[in-house]
């Protein structure tokens, strides 16, 4: 019989090429250092090739590794397709998915999905984490997420993705600005205002960066907040000025008197939301099915400025 590497010892060999790092990709496998090491040592024997290049202080595949990556994806991902198989027999979408979602738009949207999904589809079983885009990213490509909910532009030699739905985002000012009695704001109105955004690897952030190079009013980046909710808060005691989401708006502005919306006048701004999974992924049919309930789900949440994308 040929030899047939194991899974961990696949699992070990994309660690290391994926985080470029021996002791990072041992951390992440949940196995020592020393064991990791041994075990790719002993596939790059069995298989008479150099995977890895442990020379000159970098580690990282080598020509023939890198060869072989798409392979040992492919590989594991057809085993997790025979668990999901057989799962399938009594879960939906092949039975577990664990779904990623960004943090600006989740609070609002996955209630509605998740409302659908158990209506439409009893035992169905989704574990959700919520964490800032460029990081539920990195999850999806190193495995840890089989699909992701995200404003960000991805990659797209590795990944696949579907808009389901454009969002509208407006700018916040302080009521008490003199700006506040316009409608439509203009650019030259922005210019020295203090532009606050959230910290980068969220979409606003590109979208603030944006506005500010388009009016010359550089972004106040001593003052990232962590939330829109602080956003919010700082806008509304006149610290800046920033950009909010129409979902975002819907659900948590109703009382808010202190702060004021205002579009821009030939500078409309908007966000794309996606589903994403790895390219080749055998359950690909499954996250298909998943971007035509999140469509149904944005339907039903009937917010303004919040539209469907159909296929």
């Amino acid at each position: 019989m040929p030899y047939r590497p194991s899974p961990r010892q696949l699992e070990y060999f994309l660690a290391v090429a994926e985080t470029g790092h021996f002791g990072k990709a041992a951390e992440r496998c949940s196995v020592s250092q020393p064991t990791l090491s041994a075990q790719l040592k002993l596939l790059e024997e069995s298989m008479g090739v150099t995977l890895i290049d442990r020379g000159g202080g970098l580690v990282g595949p080598t020509p023939a590794g890198e060869a072989l990556l798409g392979l040992a994806r492919q590989a594991l991902e057809v085993l997790d397709e025979l668990v999901s198989q057989a799962g399938a027999q009594v879960s939906p979408f092949g039975g577990l998915i664990r779904l990623g979602v960004a943090p600006t738009f989740g609070p609002y949207f996955m209630p509605y999905l998740l409302k659908l999904l158990f209506r439409e589809l009893p035992g169905v079983e989704i574990y959700i984490r919520d964490e800032r885009p460029d990081i539920l990213r990195s999850m999806l490509l190193e495995g840890a997420l089989d699909c992701i909910v995200t404003p960000s532009r991805l990659d797209q030699d590795r990944l696949e993705t579907e808009i389901f739905c454009r969002e509208q985002v407006l700018l916040g000012i302080s009521s008490a600005s003199t700006m506040a009695a316009k409608q439509p704001l203009e650019l030259s109105d922005l210019q020295g205002q203090r532009l606050l955004t959230m910290g980068p690897g969220y979409r606003l952030y590109e979208e603030v960066r944006a506005l500010a190079e388009a009016t010359g009013s550089p972004p106040r980046e001593d003052y990232l907040g962590t939330s829109l909710d602080t956003l919010r808060q700082m806008v509304s005691i006149g610290m800046g000025i920033s950009l909010f989401p129409a979902g975002y708006i819907h659900f948590e502005f109703s009382s808010e008197a202190n702060v004021a919306l205002r579009q821009i006048a030939g500078f409309p701004m908007e966000r794309e939301l996606s589903v994403a999974w790895r390219r080749g992924s055998v359950r690909s049919r499954y996250f298909s099915q998943l971007v035509s309930y999140a469509r149904k789900a944005v339907r039903e949440m009937a917010v303004p400025g919040l539209d469907v994308v159909d296929p």
